[in-house]
């Protein structure tokens, strides 16, 4: 397998590439990654089940369309297919630390120079992909609540039902987006789409970078909700952002709505009490 990864490198960059060196790093909860070195250059590669090749395809086609707005850094993809039982995906190596205050701040303006890429399609993108392993659907929709209620929280519900979740009031929200997201009119951003704190960081000379994108066009401010999920970042990221792009008044409101997303893909990934938190959600936002 390593053999096949190291001439497929060889054949995309041009130049002779044979690793020496393979050290297990964190892939993430559904990878296995894997710093790769032939003692001058290193490349991230991620490894999952063959079957998992298209996954691999999405996140580089969506971390090239990250790079192509010319904003903030992202792990550049060099290449991803097949090789014996596994697929894998060949990232940029990036050495990432905290940062300090100014990274944060840098890293909120370029977060909101990014969602200034739009899309003329609305909302969505040109493939599915996944958030976790969850199938992602990006079908184009030219309505943000329309998308948003079928395609994020009813796709979700529906994988939840199958797994035995329980979500009373479930028909009474979806009812009640179209007035929760009245008032506003909203533009396709390019949004990374699981923005939390293990998705970002900083290079070694403080450049922010993000990466393990679930990319599509959608209300910006589904980023911004999910940055302040798992313990928020720091001020000074939210103070960089609203220099740039200030956020919509109303925001408060709908970022328990926009979480509600992900702690139902929690649910559907990992089970365990994120039913309850999920209820809990929907009855604090239907209030």
């Amino acid at each position: 397998m390593w053999t096949q990864i190291d001439t497929h490198i060889s054949q995309v960059t041009g130049e002779k590439f044979q690793s020496q060196q393979r050290r297990s790093v964190g892939g993430g909860c559904i990878n296995q990654g894997y710093a790769v070195s032939n003692g001058e250059i290193t490349y991230f590669v991620k490894l999952n089940l063959a079957s998992q090749v298209a996954m691999f395809e999405a996140e580089a086609l969506g971390l090239k369309e990250m790079l192509a707005t010319a904003s903030i850094r992202v792990p550049k993809p060099i290449c991803w297919s097949t090789a014996d039982n596994s697929s894998y995906i060949v990232l940029e190596w990036l050495e990432l630390s905290r940062g300090n205050s100014n990274s944060w701040e840098e890293m909120g303006r370029r977060l909101a120079a990014m969602h200034k890429a739009s899309s003329s399609q609305g909302f969505g993108w040109k493939i599915n992909n996944t958030i976790g392993s969850t199938p992602q659907i990006n079908t184009w929709t030219a309505d943000w609540t329309e998308f948003y209620i079928k395609h994020r929280l009813g796709y979700q519900f529906q994988l939840a039902r199958r797994r035995g979740g329980n979500f009373p009031q479930q028909d009474k929200l979806l009812a009640a987006i179209p007035e929760l997201l009245a008032n506003r009119e909203v533009q396709p951003s390019l949004v990374h789409g699981d923005l939390w704190g293990g998705n970002a960081g900083c290079t070694a000379s403080g450049e922010p970078v993000i990466f393990d994108p679930a990319t599509y066009f959608g209300d910006r401010e589904v980023d911004i909700a999910m940055t302040e999920l798992f313990g928020g970042f720091p001020a000074a990221f939210y103070q960089g952002y609203n220099q740039v792009f200030p956020l919509d008044a109303g925001y408060e409101r709908r970022k328990t709505l926009y979480n509600l997303y992900h702690i139902l893909n929690h649910f559907n990934l990992f089970g365990g009490g994120y039913d309850s938190q999920a209820n809990r959600m929907i009855d604090q936002i239907l209030r």
